[in-house]
């Protein structure tokens, strides 16, 4: 089995994947976890500290190979309406959202659905990758006030 203990962020790393990892988006939080490559390939990943992984990102194995992360597609919410207002209620109760020109995506939940149409939002469910925006100050994930 191969080992990776280095992480590349997205675009500081460069020449051809040697594999990929299909990562959803709690997947892509890790420190120490078998996982099987897209070619079948078993990968032992042992980093130092928890990392939030991003679509781009590279592990690199011990012989200087490269495993591209790739964000699987999963079930979401494609949310409409007072994007402004939307948006604050969701980063409200601390929920990871993508956030495109037009519309946000948050990963699919009935409650939050629920809350966002009392708002006046139209919700549409989908499958797509899931590349939420990262936290304030540079911290990536947050789950708590502690910056």
């Amino acid at each position: 089995m191969t080992a990776a203990q280095i992480v590349h962020k997205a675009g500081h790393w460069s020449g051809p994947a040697a594999d990929r990892l299909v990562l959803d988006y709690e997947a892509r939080f890790l420190r120490r976890k078998r996982l099987v490559t897209e070619a079948g390939a078993e990968l032992m990943v042992d980093l130092a500290e928890t990392v939030s992984l991003d679509e781009g990102d590279a592990l690199e194995t011990g012989s200087g190979e490269m495993i591209e992360i790739r964000a699987a597609a999963e079930p979401l919410l494609k949310v409409t309406g007072d994007l402004p207002r939307l948006a604050w209620h969701i980063g409200n109760r601390h929920t990871p959202c993508q956030i495109m020109g037009d519309h946000l995506l948050i990963r699919a939940d009935h409650v939050l659905a629920g809350m966002l149409a009392g708002l006046g939002a139209e919700t549409e469910a989908l499958t797509a990758p899931f590349t939420p925006e990262g936290g304030a100050y540079g911290h990536g994930r947050t789950h708590s006030h502690a910056h």
